[in-house]
């Protein structure tokens, strides 16, 4: 195990090495997965200086982006096809190139018409009538918010990212808690849906994951008085305090199916762990989080990361136990016996953005 041996910039400077160029990092050369890790890069450069970094993501845009600004193989067909979009912001904030804001704004194109249900909720992809995934919250809103704040249409935007995490903590919330089932669906037609609720039947880890860091995402980007007008800071808030509760003192890691802890075969998620360790961090850091308890369980889960990063053979740094495109599935057994993956993509860019944010901090970009 690599113990505390491991370290962001370490982690970093190995998935470089066995990706020497982003669009080669599982499993499209134009996907959320591309833009997940690259944030990771973004915020150790803007921490570090270190211009191996920078230049990292900014060849991803330079292939990406022509001289008209059109970005090669976006389709905008789905919430995870928009995401990296979020990547190309940073690069016309960062840069001031106009092709860059020229593509940002063709993908801001797709939202005047992209699919939702009655409530204004945004569909999962326009081949999944009705389904609201928490997972698409955040593949659409890290675009969004930051389009809002750094290109155009700042009300907009802001007012479009609070409707959609109200949307889907009004269908989505369980039990009246902070914590939040995978999906719904607009109908309760799709295979998983609960036919009361139409919700899907579990809390996923990763799922609520991406869930936790949209909001934490949302909390740092959007002004003070546009949080003020919302109540998504008490959702986060909420759900900080339900993680707590249910997070694994000994390991501090959390399960596959996070509110069931002991049950048959559940075992700790890393991917949906790290990404609850960001979103705690982010909270102490933006003082939304205060306390002692908030400190031991970032320091738990810190630990525990580190110990599902191993040194293989091959001299790599691999991430154990998570599980890759995981979709909305229709029992407990098939989350819990889903075929774990060593390097699951959303794994290993959701450690680099947790191992960051303890070692190095967060910030608001």
């Amino acid at each position: 195990m690599m113990g505390k041996r491991l370290n962001a910039a370490a982690f970093a400077d190995n998935l470089m090495e066995r990706y020497p160029r982003a669009d080669r990092y599982p499993y499209k050369s134009w996907s959320y997965p591309q833009g997940f890790l690259l944030w990771g890069y973004i915020r150790l450069y803007e921490k570090t200086g270190r211009e191996e970094y920078c230049r990292y993501v900014m060849d991803y845009c330079e292939q990406h982006v022509d001289s008209e600004g059109n970005i090669c193989l976006f389709t905008g067909v789905s919430l995870d096809d928009i995401m990296t979009a979020s990547v190309i912001v940073w690069a016309y904030h960062f840069t001031g190139d106009d092709r860059y804001k020229k593509a940002c704004m063709q993908v801001r194109e797709v939202f005047k018409d992209y699919p939702r249900n009655p409530d204004d909720g945004f569909w999962h992809g326009k081949d999944r009538p009705g389904e609201m995934w928490v997972d698409g919250l955040f593949m659409g809103l890290m675009f969004l918010v930051r389009y809002g704040k750094y290109v155009d249409e700042e009300s907009y935007c802001y007012s479009e990212s609070i409707r959609q995490l109200s949307v889907i903590f009004d269908r989505c919330q369980k039990d009246k808690t902070g914590l939040l089932y995978h999906a719904y669906s607009e109908g309760k037609k799709a295979p998983w849906a609960n036919k009361i609720t139409g919700c899907s039947p579990e809390v996923w880890s990763e799922g609520l994951g991406w869930y936790a860091l949209i909001l934490a995402e949302v909390l740092a980007v959007m002004p003070g008085e546009w949080v003020r007008k919302s109540t998504i800071k008490e959702h986060f808030m909420m759900l900080a305090d339900c993680l707590l509760d249910v997070q694994d003192e000994g390991c501090g890691l959390w399960y596959q199916v996070v509110d069931k802890p002991g049950f048959p075969r559940n075992f700790h998620d890393t991917s949906g762990s790290a990404m609850f360790l960001y979103m705690l961090k982010k909270g102490v850091d933006l003082g939304i989080l205060q306390g002692e308890k908030y400190e031991k369980s970032i320091s738990r889960a810190y630990t525990g990361i580190l110990s599902k990063c191993v040194k293989g053979m091959d001299g790599n740094i691999h991430v154990l136990d998570a599980c890759n495109g995981l979709c909305v599935q229709i029992h407990y057994d098939i989350y819990v016996d889903y075929t774990k993956t060593t390097d699951a993509q959303e794994a290993v860019a959701a450690v680099l953005w947790a191992l960051t944010a303890v070692e190095l901090g967060t910030d608001r970009l």
